[in-house]
């Protein structure tokens, strides 16, 4: 419970016993599927210069007349076709809560309640302006920022980061603060994406042509102003072949998600199963590792859109391998990463 400080006078402010706080970020989701609650959310959204780097004279107006006056509709039946009823909630909020939950859990067994661990949404609810402000009202005097973007872009990772950074700004007795960074080749990580392949690979009488690597896309004009996104990719889907043990072949990367008239990282996921199942491949299955939960784009985009692109080309059998989840190995590796950030901050068992 709050006290005031030994010798403090009787009118000093109570302060809460100091705690360090672990705040994991991810995406965001709307509300609900109605039309307002989609615009608000894809309002904010779109209007990140990290997402749309447009000039806001050339974008805004359109993003406001044209884009939110249709696409709350379109984007609300997508959301009402996965939509958690029973929690009436995205399945990323029922997810992220799973995971923060079993996070905070798995964390108290080495650091008992000396560390506070919470969730936010870049965008939506809850945000990160207002965890930040409980969890400072809490007594969190250090904060390690964690977003839940295991490679690193700027529409991502940096936007999140940024949003921290100004709810920082705010606070009247500032916390010092980290970031963890991008983890796309921390072996614990790797790890527990090879043993989800190894767990639907054990269910399958059958096994498949192929395992495509969905990554989420991003205009190539990034990657070639420096945006490390594609190669921190790349090099996943190599680790997680040789960790599996598979030779090249077994193993491709591609990237969906599309959105606008400019080129975007190739090969496009939505193309490119159909072009393995015109070349025989009819049998395939497909991860997502850049996704730390399953969301929109995997539960209706991937098991939903791309399937049928990969059907309707003549493909039989498609897999699609969920993301890590609230898993046992993605918990562990996601506790392996925030104890390796609190190094010096906090030991184990003290």
């Amino acid at each position: 419970m709050a006290t005031r400080p030994d010798h403090a006078p009787a009118d000093h402010p109570t302060i809460a016993p100091e705690k360090i706080g672990v705040l994991v970020a991810n995406l965001g989701t709307p509300d609900g599927t109605d039309y307002w609650s989609m615009r608000r959310y894809l309002n904010e959204f779109l209007s990140d210069r990290r997402v749309i780097d447009y000039p806001a004279w050339k974008w805004q107006p359109l993003l406001q007349t044209v884009i939110l006056a249709k696409r709350p509709f379109t984007s609300g039946a997508a959301y009402r076709s996965i939509w958690n009823t029973d929690a009436d909630e995205s399945p990323l909020m029922t997810i992220t809560k799973a995971q923060t939950e079993a996070l905070r859990d798995r964390l108290a067994q080495d650091f008992g309640e000396r560390v506070q661990v919470e969730f936010c949404m870049r965008y939506g609810n809850p945000s990160t302006s207002s965890v930040v402000r409980r969890m400072v009202e809490d007594g969190c005097r250090k904060i390690l920022f964690f977003p839940l973007y295991p490679h690193y872009a700027g529409a991502t990772t940096a936007t999140a980061n940024d949003q921290f950074f100004r709810a920082l700004m705010a606070e009247t007795w500032q916390p010092p603060a980290r970031t963890v960074a991008a983890y796309f080749e921390h072996p614990a990580y790797i790890d527990a994406l090879a043993k989800s392949v190894e767990t639907a690979w054990g269910a399958m009488e059958t096994k498949p042509d192929v395992l495509v690597a969905s990554y989420h896309g991003m205009p190539q004009r990034y990657l070639m102003q420096g945006d490390p996104y594609h190669c921190q990719c790349q090099k996943t889907t190599r680790l997680l072949r040789e960790r599996l043990g598979w030779d090249a072949d077994q193993i491709i990367t591609t990237f969906q998600s599309k959105f606008g008239p400019e080129e975007w990282l190739q090969p496009y996921t939505v193309e490119e199963v159909a072009r393995l199942a015109e070349a025989g491949k009819t049998n395939i299955a497909v991860i997502a590792p850049a996704f730390s939960a399953d969301c929109i784009e995997t539960l209706e985009e991937i098991n939903e859109e791309i399937r049928e692109s990969f059907e309707h080309a003549g493909g039989k059998d498609f897999t699609y391998i969920p993301c890590l989840n609230d898993s046992a190995p993605h918990i562990d590796a996601l506790a392996q990463i925030v104890s390796e950030n609190l190094g010096g901050w906090i030991e184990k068992g003290r």
